[in-house]
Order: C-alpha cells, then sequence, then structure tokens
C-alpha cells in the first residue's frame, strides 16, 4: 500500500512540476492568493446548499452565550466569504479575520446581503496571532473549514481561548482525515501532497479532533460524520463547540 501511495504521488509531483516550480520561485502564492477568494465564492455557495441542515443545527443555540446585555460578540477566524452570516442570529455583532484582504470586497457583498447582522470590523490577521482582539472580550468564536489549512493548530486554539471570555464558546465544523484502511483515507493521502498548492494551504489528512480534545476546553460536544458532499475527498468531517 505505502509503495503504491509513493508511485503515484510521484506521479502527482511529475504532473504538477509547473506549480511546484511556480510556487518555488515565490509566484504561485500570488496566484492563489487573488484567485481563490473567486473559487471559495463559488464552492461556498454548493457547500452551504449541502450542508445547511447541519449549519443550522450547529449554530442554533449560539443566542444562549450572548452577554448580559443580550447581544451576541461573535468573532469569526477565517471568515473567507461570509459563508456563515446567514446563519447567526439577529443583532449578533460581527467581527472577522481573515490573512487574505482579496477577500474583503466578497465580505461587503455578504453583509449587504445580511442586515440582520451588526458588522464590526474585518481585520487581515492569521488566526494564530489575533492581538488587535483583546483577552476575553468575545462571547463566540467561529471556524469552520480553517483547521485543515492553518499553519500551527496548537497557536490558533490557544487565541481563541485568549479571546473568549470565561463561558464562552468555541463552535467549528471541519473537514479531516479519513478512517485509516479506507479507500478515501488511501486517495487523501496520495493527494496530499499537491491538495495545499491547490487550495491555499489545505490538508486533506489532518486529525483536528485530537487538538481539539488537547486543548483543554471545559466541555467539548464532537461529532463525526459523513457530510452529504460531492468532493469525496472532503466528506469526513467533525462539528461541534467547546467551551472555554
Amino acid at each position: 500500500m505505502e509503495f503504491t501511495i509513493f508511485i503515484l504521488r510521484l506521479a502527482i509531483y511529475i504532473l504538477a512540476f509547473p506549480i511546484y516550480l511556480l510556487n518555488f520561485l515565490g509566484l504561485w502564492s500570488r496566484i492563489c492568493k487573488k484567485c481563490f477568494p473567486y473559487f471559495l465564492a463559488r464552492f461556498t455557495v454548493m457547500y452551504n446548499e449541502q450542508m445547511a441542515s447541519k449549519k443550522r443545527e450547529l449554530f442554533g443555540n449560539l443566542q444562549e452565550f450572548a452577554g448580559p446585555s443580550g447581544k451576541l460578540s461573535l468573532l469569526e477566524v477565517g471568515c473567507g466569504t461570509g459563508a456563515n452570516f446567514r446563519f447567526y442570529p439577529p443583532g449578533c455583532r460581527v467581527t472577522c479575520i481573515d490573512p487574505n484582504p482579496n477577500f474583503e470586497k466578497f465580505l461587503i457583498k455578504s453583509i449587504a446581503e445580511n442586515r440582520h447582522l451588526q458588522f464590526e470590523r474585518f481585520v487581515i490577521a492569521a488566526g494564530e496571532n489575533m492581538h488587535q482582539v483583546a483577552d476575553g472580550s468575545v462571547d463566540v468564536v467561529v471556524c469552520t473549514l480553517v483547521l485543515c489549512s492553518v499553519k500551527n493548530q496548537e497557536q490558533i486554539l490557544r487565541e481563541v481561548c485568549r479571546v473568549l471570555r470565561p463561558g464562552g464558546a468555541f463552535y467549528f465544523m471541519e473537514h479531516v482525515a479519513a478512517e485509516r484502511s479506507t479507500w478515501n483515507s488511501f486517495w487523501q493521502q496520495v493527494l496530499d501532497p499537491v491538495w495545499p498548492l491547490l487550495f491555499d494551504g489545505c490538508s486533506l489528512t489532518r486529525e483536528s479532533w485530537k487538538t481539539l480534545e488537547r486543548a483543554g476546553f471545559s466541555k467539548l460536544k464532537l461529532q463525526h460524520i459523513q457530510a452529504p458532499l460531492s468532493w469525496e475527498m472532503v466528506r469526513p468531517h467533525i462539528y461541534g463547540y467547546a467551551v472555554k
């Protein structure tokens, strides 16, 4: 099995050589940063259609974590195009963080389409370093399809715990590694070396639930599912929330 994976990976390396060359020259990242938001804008429409029921279930109790004023202060890390906005409760105060500034114009469009929200600001930063957000200043942090691509999962979860108030919650929905010894796992391992180059750092083989279990939350509600998605590679999912 390992030898077969090696041979198939070698074939992919050969086919993707121009991409690797552009990446070595420092050009590919610039191309991806500009083009990826357009791909994601299309992908999230499909993703929301197929995952709408799960997102409604996931975000159904967000308002329970609102502060004394009754208004929910929410920070979305890796906000992308604002695909989650329509699932947030009315009056929710939303701050967005993403390292890619090219998402801003897509966010503006999403804000205009979701007048039930109170948009606070868009911060250009990586989730591993959210120093612009004060300690204990938000009720909820949301992170969907982000832990697959961050450089350091442990660090981003430390930052999440820092910015959450005591008793606040972290909501997540992520694609993860398939169960080992399955064909899906086999193809994930074959494609994983080139996948991050094509999809802005995304990895197919991360076992993100293990990082969440080690993060030290007082409560963790986590479910594994096979998402009803067209792309077989990203069907294995986890979703749920953790309380600080």
